[in-house]
């Protein structure tokens, strides 16, 4: 669509044009469907689905999953490269009063073998790529979960009548590492995934006319709960990719007509540092959300993408704050409380606590604890760790932050053991684990390291054996065989003064402020995916 459209619509007025949808998602797409059934709502690659036909799809999907025994409260594994058929799963799941729930496709037997035991979902749905894994970690645990290959096949069915389920029930579980070293599977209500969806149309002015594009996985609440929600809220088009790919980008957006997209940091960088000749110019993108204060300026002088939107958000408290959409942001911001398009409606509230829980003056560095309507319903099967999650109603989020006296917010470090990489959240202590398996580790340690992309690369430290002759690269490989790709140690350090505490836990704030951490350390081949292989005792 052309940029003379513009925005046209204030957020509120787009919402406006549709009928009230109760705060389920099947009853949100068939407003839609209702008010222009024959709009493109869904492509992907050849596939195209109007508003209409995708209704028609969901009630077809959802009548395969009836048929093959998956009922309300069930949980449904998706696991495989972006598709349009995650898009119909999650409504057909929905429909149901299912859990729709995204898997990593490039997961590791073990990995998916966990998600799939701790899930006790009912069903996988797959890709053949990802079907050999599925497989393996079904037999590992020895589930019931029965596999069906994505595809054409799950419209066999006649469509079903669906009742949209409960608005408070859970409707999507999306798999969030831990300090703990294991994922938590963080569930949200189908009233959760809507209001996110509509905050996000508020964030960036999303228009019916919008073709969102989707790059982003939809394992992660950035391509799902901003992106996919945002999209059906608005009622515009779903434009979406398996993967991101640099040198694809700019021809794919001009190709598909996209006008907006979400970013990490990572992906930006990428695109700043990509030859000036894979640039197409006259694209019609106008929208960009997730980039950095730090490439702003780049982008509209380089790309001319006129609205830059920055913001902050958990998986457990979807869209807190952003980045004003037509107006420059204070320098190093977070932004400012995000909001509804109804601005009657109550919005997030955040304190910054010490560490007694009493709020700190304005400019001062606390915990950030926030009060949203956009908050999970629990962790799933971990009662504790929910608990612990909250102090009554706030969520207490492991991030330092200070808030000046305007009401904008800045980030400055985080509490917990999380290592940001190219917009993913990996969980040290499950490095730490993984790598402590190795028969001749005795201590793994591993820590973010400033990365040339934005974010942080992961540095594993590892105390071995005293007689041993393990290498780097043996370390290296050992985890790259059980954990995806994005989880691999980009350096590792192999030494026996690995710091401790008092009581003889890994001192891990001591090696994130070792200077020589990195210099000390071996960069390591992660280009080739291992096979799993258990080593013996040299």
């Amino acid at each position: 669509m052309t940029d003379e459209w513009g925005d046209r619509y204030t957020p509120a007025e787009v919402l406006a044009l549709y009928r009230e949808h109760g705060d389920t998602l099947i009853d949100l797409v068939a407003g839609r469907a209702a008010a222009d059934p024959d709009r493109p709502m869904l492509v992907c690659g050849e596939r195209s689905w109007t508003w209409a036909q995708a209704a028609d799809a969901t009630g077809r999907l959802a009548g395969h999953l009836r048929r093959r025994g998956v009922e309300a409260g069930d949980r449904v594994l998706v696991m495989g490269r972006n598709s349009d058929w995650h898009v119909l799963a999650l409504l057909a799941a929905a429909g149901l009063g299912a859990v729709f729930v995204p898997v990593n496709p490039d997961f590791k037997v073990e990995e998916a073998a966990y998600v799939l035991r701790q899930s006790g979902a009912r069903a996988i749905l797959c890709d053949q790529a990802a079907e050999p894994v599925a497989e393996a970690a079904r037999d590992d645990v020895d589930s019931s979960a029965w596999i069906q290959r994505l595809g054409g096949e799950l419209l066999d069915a006649e469509p079903t009548e669906l009742s949209g389920g409960d608005r408070q029930a859970p409707c999507v579980m999306i798999y969030t590492s831990g300090t703990t070293g294991f994922p938590k599977g963080v569930l949200h209500s189908q009233q959760s995934v809507i209001a996110t969806g509509e905050s996000f149309v508020e964030r960036v002015r999303l228009q019916p006319h919008d073709r969102v594009l989707t790059i982003l996985p939809l394992f992660h609440v950035n391509g799902l709960l901003y992106s996919v929600a945002g999209a059906l809220a608005a009622g515009a088009t779903l434009l979406v990719e398996p993967r991101f790919s640099a040198s694809g980008f700019w021809p794919t957006v001009k190709r598909l007509g996209a006008t907006q997209v979400n970013m990490i940091e990572a992906i930006s960088a990428i695109l700043l540092n990509r030859p000036g000749d894979e640039y197409v110019p006259g694209h019609g993108l106008r929208k960009i959300y997730g980039i950095r204060q730090a490439s702003t300026r780049a982008f509209r002088e380089r790309f001319e993408v006129p609205h830059l939107v920055g913001g902050y958000g958990m998986t457990e408290i979807p869209g807190i704050l952003s980045t004003p959409y037509d107006a420059e942001a204070r320098p190093g911001s977070m932004g400012r409380l995000c909001r509804h398009p109804d601005p009657a409606r109550p919005w997030a509230q955040c304190r910054i606590v010490d560490e007694a829980g009493a709020d700190v003056p304005d400019g001062e560095a606390g915990e950030l604890w926030v009060r949203t309507p956009i908050v999970m319903l629990e962790y799933f099967r971990e009662p504790g760790q929910t608990a612990e999650a909250f102090e009554g109603d706030w969520f207490r989020t492991g991030d330092l932050v200070r808030r000046d006296q305007d009401g904008w917010y800045y980030f400055v470090a985080r509490k917990k053991d999380i290592i940001r990489r190219r917009g993913e959240n990996v969980s040290g202590a499950e490095l730490d684990r993984v790598a402590a398996e190795h028969p001749e580790v005795v201590l793994a340690a591993a820590v973010g390291v400033p990365s040339e992309m934005g974010d942080e690369d992961i540095l594993l430290v590892a105390t071995p054996r005293a007689d041993s002759l393990l290498t780097e690269q043996e370390v290296a490989d050992f985890c790259g065989a059980r954990l995806a790709r994005i989880k691999r140690p980009r350096y590792v350090l192999l030494t026996q003064d690995m710091p401790l505490t008092p009581t003889g836990k890994v001192a891990k704030h001591l090696l994130r402020a070792d200077a020589t951490l990195r210099d000390r350390a071996r960069e390591v081949d992660v280009s080739v995916d291992q096979q799993p292989a258990r080593p013996g005792p040299r």
